[in-house]
């Protein structure tokens, strides 16, 4: 059985975005780059394509933008090298798959759905995901194609902060909230999520926040809501954010909109878990609440219109259409 309706929405990551510092190009770019993912997504769903993979499609767009932190614009670690994070879950029936540590794939999304798909696993790490990744030819990029050189820049300002004993972040929390993410309904009523990301500028080799733990930075399940996190990862993982905003749903009784402000707000928030959420229900509804300064988002309906924003102003011109 299946309806005209569906709806995706997109993030590319959380943090202190400040409109006065955004060029007019890297608006323009960050919004069209946001556009093509949703059309990505949509395009499947409108073809009455599964929300599994119209998420996959919508995060191999994000990860080929060089502008967000996943895939080919990830960010380095401490010691110069790129450790991508990726999952994705069908709310059908919780099936999900996950890779971390990695670099080499060119959409880490790709080997994440190919772990839920081909493997009786559910998280596959370091070398181990990569020879599996090249066992069912998942495609790989040299790591040329994978360097930015403003990603290696923010490697060498942080690393500078830190010998100097300043905090590395300089109010500049974006270089910790780096992540992409899609969640979609599909035109069958079901609903999934994918997230992925480079990590944290100047992260411990090995480190792995939420993006791969599912109930943290990536949750679906029809019976309520499919979710994908951008902030703070460790702070998402202790709170559980992904089940706790199924948690508010299932056992609260609250709606997608109630639960989700609820785990960014009283949740996230006053425990340094700066960032926010994309989320979507079985109905379509669909939640994207922050509580930092700005969130790369957008979403798309059967209409086909690509609605983006960036910062929290844009939340007025939100509520009007």
């Amino acid at each position: 059985m299946s309806d005209t309706r569906f709806t995706i929405a997109v993030h590319g990551g959380a943090g202190t975005i400040d409109r006065a510092l955004m060029t007019p190009e890297r608006d323009a770019a960050t919004r069209a780059g946001l556009a093509r993912a949703l059309e990505a997504g949509g395009a499947i769903l409108a073809d009455g394509g599964s929300a599994v993979d119209a998420v996959a499609a919508a995060v191999c767009a994000l990860e080929d933008e060089p502008l967000f932190n996943a895939g080919r614009g990830a960010v380095f670690t401490s010691a110069g090298r790129q450790e991508m994070d990726a999952a994705i879950m069908d709310g059908r029936d919780r099936a999900c798959g996950a890779v971390t540590a990695i670099c080499g794939p060119r959409n880490p999304i790709l080997a994440a759905k190919a772990v839920m798909e081909r493997s009786p696993h559910v998280l596959l790490a370091g070398e181990g995901a990569l020879a599996f990744c090249r066992e069912h030819a998942i495609a790989f990029e040299d790591d040329a194609y994978f360097f930015t050189q403003s990603r290696w820049q923010a490697l060498q300002d942080t690393l500078a902060r830190r010998r100097a004993g300043r905090d590395e972040n300089d109010g500049d929390e974006a270089r910790r909230h780096g992540t992409v993410g899609a969640v979609a309904r599909d035109r069958h009523g079901h609903i999934a999520a994918a997230t992925s990301t480079g990590g944290m500028t100047a992260k411990a080799p090995g480190r792995i926040g939420d993006t791969p733990l599912f109930g943290a930075g990536t949750f679906a399940d029809d019976a309520t809501c499919a979710m994908s996190g951008t902030g703070h990862g460790e702070v998402f993982v202790r709170w559980c954010a992904g089940h706790e905003l199924h948690a508010r749903m299932l056992y609260a009784e609250q709606s997608l909109a109630q639960a989700a402000e609820g785990v960014v707000m009283e949740a996230l928030l006053p425990n340094d878990g700066s960032g926010g959420l994309i989320a979507v229900d079985a109905a379509g509804n669909v939640a994207l609440p922050f509580n930092c300064s700005g969130m790369y988002r957008g979403v798309m309906g059967a209409d086909r219109i690509a609605r983006v924003a960036i910062y929290r102003e844009d939340l007025a011109e939100e509520s009007r259409r």
